[in-house]
């Protein structure tokens, strides 16, 4: 970190990477400081201690071996004080929602690449002070008006700053510029270079090239070769060159999923269907939120040993309708499920989306006039949630034979397999 650098490049441009450190946990701590604060935790998608997956963890808990990706088993295992918190995803979403305003604050170029981090450009922003006092003033503001931590890489373009960022954790600030990579980050391993995966950096390993310096040093006609045009970019970003722009706002979501990790395997049909009803009303809801419309259902189905089949069928219409989402997934799951199987993990995807305003919608011949009621029922309900919070309505079909218990746990709460709305699970 460098305090005193007014980091002002005479061209170019000043790119901001921030990335909230162990988000969920620090959420929770933020929420409740008495409980959690200094605390090891871990937010798991299933709490109880099965196989549920520890999503992420604070770094109280990893000082004690804690990683995301284990199962809760071998987390408490490794740190039997272990505090596990069930996800809270609207709960996510505000705080979320809290540190991008701010952001915003300061260039309207801001790109939300997950819940938990987005890249900016201020390169236009020279009203607010040099970059470096524009993110010390964003880290500081996050601290006290969120009470949350946050990492801040400063750089002249996107590949650099989330490098940057991710150097000093947590509450780092770090300024990357072209002319330090040669001495920072060209004795590192190839997968440490951002967008280089584990295949690549195996492949790249049998190649001879072990180290982010050995790819700048290589010849580009072998990468491309190798790789295709995927090389040339290989070879520029092993240069810390990276020209992609900032894209104001936020990509539309390919696709919208929500998955639970069941506290118990499922044998019977009826209970796989009274879960397939909840996720179908989440992932509709969440569908609406946003605008959308979504033409394609898919169902996933894990058994105890992991091994998982997904299956997709495609609408007559595009529609946002939780119902129809709901009846395509039972139809998917009983085509490709036999009782008493037993199922650890179900899932509910829509995909091929489309913007409900561009969106031609057929209604149906005998039931055009029950439209208008429905869809001002749902609108209804949706409103009484976002009001009163997610249990504020349920339907019969969740309520299943004991009703009473299912309240007292109010819904069956899902962990998102992809980002918010397609959450990507931070490590940090």
């Amino acid at each position: 970190m460098e305090q005193n650098d007014r980091y002002y490049p005479a061209k170019g441009r000043v790119i901001l990477h921030l990335d909230m450190n162990a988000f969920y946990c620090s959420v929770h701590e933020a929420e409740d400081p008495h409980q959690y604060a200094g605390q090891p935790t871990a937010v798991a998608g299933s709490v109880e201690l099965r196989k549920g997956i520890i999503v992420t963890c604070s770094y109280a808990a990893r000082s004690k071996g804690v990683r995301t990706g284990m199962t809760v088993k071998q987390a408490m295992r490794l740190c039997p004080e272990l505090m596990l918190i069930r996800p809270d995803f609207e709960l996510y979403r505000q705080y979320s929602r809290g540190f991008m305003t701010i952001a915003n604050q300061y260039t309207p170029l801001v790109e939300a690449t997950s819940i938990d981090e987005c890249y900016l450009d201020i390169t236009g922003s020279k009203q607010f002070g040099s970059p470096l006092d524009i993110a010390q003033e964003i880290q500081r503001r996050i601290r006290t008006e969120w009470s949350l931590p946050c990492s801040i890489g400063v750089a002249p373009n996107k590949l650099l700053a989330k490098m940057a960022s991710d150097m000093h954790k947590p509450n780092g600030l770090t300024i990357l510029r072209i002319r330090d990579v040669p001495s920072l980050l060209w004795d590192k391993p190839c997968d440490t270079l951002f967008g280089i995966g584990r295949k690549t950096a195996e492949k790249l390993r049998k190649l001879n090239i072990m180290t982010i310096g050995q790819l700048a040093a290589t010849e580009e006609t072998l990468l491309v070769r190798q790789f295709g045009v995927y090389g040339h970019w290989m070879k520029a970003a092993a240069h810390g060159l990276d020209d992609s722009p900032v894209k104001e706002g936020r990509e539309r979501n390919k696709s919208i999923g929500h998955t639970t990790t069941l506290p118990a395997d499922l044998t019977k049909r009826e209970d796989a269907h009274r879960v397939l009803l909840n996720l179908a009303d989440q992932t509709g809801r969440r569908l609406r939120r946003q605008q959308m419309m979504a033409k394609v259902v898919q169902v996933t189905i894990r058994r105890p040993d992991m091994s998982t089949i997904q299956r997709s069928a495609t609408l007559d219409v595009p529609t946002e309708t939780a119902d129809i989402f709901y009846r395509e997934a039972c139809r998917l799951f009983d085509a490709n499920w036999m009782e008493p199987e037993p199922v650890r993990l179900l899932g509910v995807t829509l995909q091929q989306l489309s913007r409900k305003v561009d969106t031609a919608v057929q209604l149906d011949l005998f039931n055009y006039e029950e439209q208008p009621r429905k869809e001002a029922l749902t609108r209804a309900m949706d409103a009484l949630r976002d009001k009163f919070g997610e249990s504020a309505v349920l339907t019969a079909g969740m309520l299943g034979d004991d009703p009473s218990a299912l309240i007292r746990n109010k819904r069956i709460r899902g962990t998102s397999l992809q980002t918010d709305e397609h959450m990507i699970y931070s490590d940090e």
